[in-house]
């Protein structure tokens, strides 16, 4: 049974944050730490902070810019964090609305109707609660039918929520699947941490997976192999869960937020990743000449242009390993299905390309597709 994915959308959230702007706000607090602590810092009790700058935070990542779905508070040295109002429980989540938006563009891109859903996946990094589940309210929202659920893979979770799409399909419980992945994220963030804060984005995608012989989308693509694996690192981390609130003596650390050792990342993430990829291209008879594109995880330029050059022997065209981490950032288990939506209309049949996602685990995802 062939499969494809038939169709898939994109939510870019309304407002937006550059790295000038950012730099301006973090370089302000870092001068009224440093004149605070003076005195700690003289005696050597703490260590001052160094301020930042646009051109180190696009050296270090290919960052420019990054959307934010609430503004407000990121900027303000007082606060340093999204101002977000609660909803009620009678109100859509911000990340459901995420997630339908985009959820309907990949359905119209699918020529797929809504009640014909059978499965909704949502395949992120966070969830905004722990339930009911994101998935069960678009499913609702949008008035998809069958059953639903939500998958947290860290940066892999987009991947995985499409090969589990394929495995509902195969075995029968499912017969179209829309997965989704709403990656609500700029909260995670400590904006006072130099390596970190320019990071990540917000954004939402979607993808509708379906058999071959039923699809009707304008471009599909044959899922030709799959492949996911993980291996346990604490490199990426982030402690943020229930059990905070139970330890009296503890407070709401750093450790709490997003954090990564970047350098030790790279180092280990990246020749998993490039096996991965050799593997799966191997196992379909595949050399460099036979991919048109690779859609890689929207982490880090330096590490997408080194996977890229190992696939292909060379420094590779833009045209053939995009990116938009200077648009959207890091945009979590999004990325690569955001460079995936936005760079595939000029492919034509018998085109083939490689989907690959990697992140904290670690765990890494890898599907070999073909334009059909």
């Amino acid at each position: 049974m062939a499969i494809v994915i038939s169709g898939s959308g994109l939510f870019t959230p309304p407002n937006k944050i550059s790295n000038d702007e950012l730099v301006a706000s973090f370089n302000k607090f870092v001068d009224e730490f440093n004149a605070t602590n003076q005195d700690a810092i003289a005696a050597g009790d703490i260590e001052a902070l160094k301020h930042s700058s646009s051109e180190f935070i696009e050296k270090a990542s290919g960052i420019k810019n990054r959307h934010i779905m609430f503004k407000e508070g990121v900027l303000d040295t007082n606060i340093m964090h999204p101002i977000i109002p609660q909803r009620g429980n009678d109100e859509i989540s911000y990340q459901a609305e995420m997630g339908v938006a985009a959820a309907k563009q990949a359905l119209e891109n699918a020529n797929v109707a809504a009640e014909d859903i059978d499965l909704v996946i949502v395949a992120c990094s966070y969830t905004e609660r722990a339930y009911p589940a994101i998935a069960i309210e678009i499913q609702q929202a949008l008035g998809c039918n069958g059953w639903a659920y939500d998958s947290l893979v860290a940066c892999s979770s987009a991947t995985f929520g499409i090969m589990n799409a394929m495995g509902a399909i195969h075995a029968g419980t499912a017969n179209k699947v829309l997965v989704v992945n709403p990656e609500f994220i700029m909260a995670q963030l400590n904006y006072k941490d130099r390596d970190s804060h320019f990071i990540f984005g917000d954004v939402a995608t979607a993808v509708v997976i379906e058999r071959e012989e039923d699809a009707k989308g304008k471009h599909c693509f044959r899922i030709l192999s799959q492949q996911p694996m993980t291996t346990f690192s604490n490199n990426i981390r982030s402690n943020f869960g229930i059990a905070n609130q139970c330890d009296p003596d503890s407070q709401f650390s750093d450790d709490k937020y997003f954090v990564q050792q970047g350098r030790k990342v790279f180092k280990e993430v990246l020749p998993m990743v490039y096996k991965l990829i050799d593997d799966q291209m191997a196992a379909n008879n595949l050399t460099s000449a036979d991919l048109k594109r690779v859609f890689l995880h929207q982490a880090n330029i330096n590490m997408n242009n080194f996977v890229a050059r190992k696939i292909f022997g060379r420094d590779p065209e833009a045209h053939e390993a995009p990116t938009i981490l200077d648009e959207y950032a890091n945009t979590a288990s999004a990325g690569s299905i955001v460079a995936f939506h936005k760079h595939h209309d000029d492919m034509v049949r018998g085109d083939k390309a490689i989907i690959c996602s990697f992140g904290a685990g670690y765990s890494a995802g890898c599907l070999v597709i073909e334009h059909t």
